[in-house]
């Protein structure tokens, strides 16, 4: 029978060894050129309070050969309608909200059958949050990019500063007419100072899709919503003061 002092002692463990210093370094690189992508946009809302954006999209055009027609007018030269009947018809309480509008948000989670019907909820901030700094399409990531972004830009910028930067960079024609001095010369050959109720209805009713809707061609559906876009900047006009700029 062996004794106790004759029994193999067990190996110690070995080690762990550490990461290379290189793997090290490059994973603290790649980290820190993460947070500065993610913080870049929260920088450059600051800089869009004077200085004209373009958007990501148009971007993407530009690095690809993509036609591009763009020119940013001021507020102060873009017809009064235009503005009015674009909130009436996509978010109609931006002079209120915070960025997000909460109360919409839970009304339609409330009438969703499934949460992700609840992702077509845009306020005028968050599109420009989307076509300044992020992609098109729906998705979850996306939205939570979105969101804190939309809730800074209704932080540091004034609201009518928003809107002129949303009406500035919204896509509004089918082969790159971006903003709505290209999109009224495209659909109507008119600059935005002179476009009429009418013609800002018909606008605003392509917004969600200018490559399949036409305000030049308007089908009967793109018409018919923009009857009811025309008449409920009429009826919204007192609710929309925030779309003139203050001096």
């Amino acid at each position: 029978m062996a004794t106790a002092a004759a029994r193999p002692r067990p190996r110690a463990a070995a080690p762990a060894r550490a990461l290379p210093r290189w793997l090290v370094r490059l994973g603290l690189a790649l980290l820190i050129l993460l947070v500065v992508i993610l913080l870049l946009p929260y920088l450059l809302v600051l800089l869009y309070r004077f200085v004209d954006p373009v958007s990501t999209l148009m971007l993407w055009r530009w690095a690809h050969g993509a036609r591009v027609v763009h020119t940013f007018v001021s507020l102060e030269r873009i017809a009064p309608v235009l503005p009015m009947t674009v909130i009436a018809s996509e978010d109609g309480r931006f002079c209120s909200h915070r960025g997000i509008d909460w109360r919409e948000l839970r009304e339609r989670i409330e009438d969703a059958d499934d949460i992700s019907e609840a992702r077509g909820v845009s306020t005028i901030t968050q599109q420009t949050a989307k076509n300044l700094f992020l992609w098109p399409g729906r998705s979850f990531v996306r939205k939570a990019l979105e969101v804190p972004l939309a809730l800074w830009i209704d932080l540091v910028l004034p609201k009518w500063r928003v809107l002129e930067i949303y009406l500035n960079i919204a896509e509004w024609g089918p082969r790159g007419e971006f903003g709505v001095e290209a999109g009224g010369r495209y659909a109507f050959n008119r600059p935005a100072r002179a476009l009429s109720p009418h013609e800002a209805a018909l606008l605003a009713a392509v917004l969600p899709n200018p490559r399949r809707r036409s305000a030049k061609q308007p089908g009967p559906a793109v018409r018919r919503l923009a009857i009811i876009y025309e008449a409920r900047a009429v009826a919204q006009a007192p609710l929309a003061g925030c779309a003139r700029k203050r001096k």
